[in-house]
């Protein structure tokens, strides 16, 4: 018999690093994101294939319960060990799927190339917290650690506001459906970011006094969450990209790379990889096209809805 288990991907509209600090985030769920069908299998092991988008297999390994148990392969940083200390959390949380099963037959699908940056990992721990009945923010918290934003848009299907209250997640889900959708973008900058880099690199150059940061964010949080006009829309969201940058003490992605673009540019999630959002009266394909930068995809194409 076969179970599968889905989780949507994310996107960080606002909030992105402050969010981290208690800082109330905007963000949206996708269209795309991954499946995990789980078999029960023999030999107490875990037989695991991962597949990209296009149904190329991309990993493929076998892991021993032993392994999952003890996980002793700590050095060094690959696929395998990355997964086997998930599931070695995920044990320690809930050992019944462990010792009371003779083995699984596992695979995991992405409905998005995995270099796009749209929660590869938050949508594996989410699927295996389905599966293994466990909390996924509590795996989270155990593994790769982060906010936990990504998890709440892996298990909600609206727009939510996201924020930590010591340490734990709170989410609400909230409506956002304004007229001007159809001059918001997606545009990927052809390189994905290492969320967990660019979380130390924030706080190695935190102003240590945020709670005037933090509030100014929520502030401009709601702004763009209100938003009545595009106009109102872009001003918030380049506001925010100012901000944050004053805090990074680094540039703006459109100071940095698109200085002579006519529309705003917003950075999502960890700065300088993966998505920005770009809102634009035109279709501003024909110019990021120019640059190198080909996927391009409407709001409609990208947001859940």
């Amino acid at each position: 018999m076969k179970t599968t288990f889905y989780s949507n991907g994310k996107l960080l509209i606002t909030g992105e690093y402050l969010v981290l600090d208690g800082a109330k985030a905007f963000a949206l769920p996708t269209k795309f994101g991954q499946n995990l069908i789980v078999e029960n299998a023999s030999n107490e092991e875990i037989q695991w294939k991962s597949y990209d988008f296009d149904e190329h297999l991309w990993y493929e390994d076998t892991i021993s319960f032993t392994e999952i148990i003890n996980n002793t392969d700590t050095k060094a940083e690959t696929v395998k060990t990355t997964l086997v200390q998930i599931l070695h959390e995920a044990y320690l949380l809930n050992p019944d799927f462990i010792s009371k099963s003779d083995g699984y037959k596992i695979s995991t699908q992405l409905t998005f190339p995995k270099n796009w940056g749209l929660g590869t990992s938050s949508t594996l721990l989410n699927n295996i917290a389905q599966w293994t009945n466990i909390d996924a923010f509590t795996l989270l918290k155990n593994s790769f650690g982060g906010s936990g934003y990504d998890i709440a848009c892996a298990q909600n299907d609206t727009p939510i506001i996201y924020r930590l209250e010591e340490n734990l997640p709170l989410v609400e889900s909230v409506s956002f459906n304004p007229d001007f959708t159809q001059d918001i973008y997606f545009v990927y900058l052809n390189k994905k970011q290492n969320s967990k880099t660019a979380i130390n690199g924030y706080y190695n150059n935190k102003n240590q006094n945020l709670a005037h940061n933090i509030i100014d964010n929520n502030k401009i949080t709601e702004a763009v969450l209100n938003a009545k006009t595009l106009k109102e829309f872009a001003n918030a969201l380049e506001k925010h990209e100012i901000h944050l940058s004053t805090i990074l003490k680094v540039k703006t992605i459109k100071e940095a790379a698109f200085p002579d673009f006519d529309g705003v540019i917003k950075s999502l999630g960890a700065w300088g990889g993966d998505f920005v959002m770009v809102i634009s009266k035109e279709n501003p394909t024909t110019y990021f096209a120019s640059k190198g930068y080909e996927t391009i995809l409407t709001y409609n194409e990208m947001i859940l809805n």
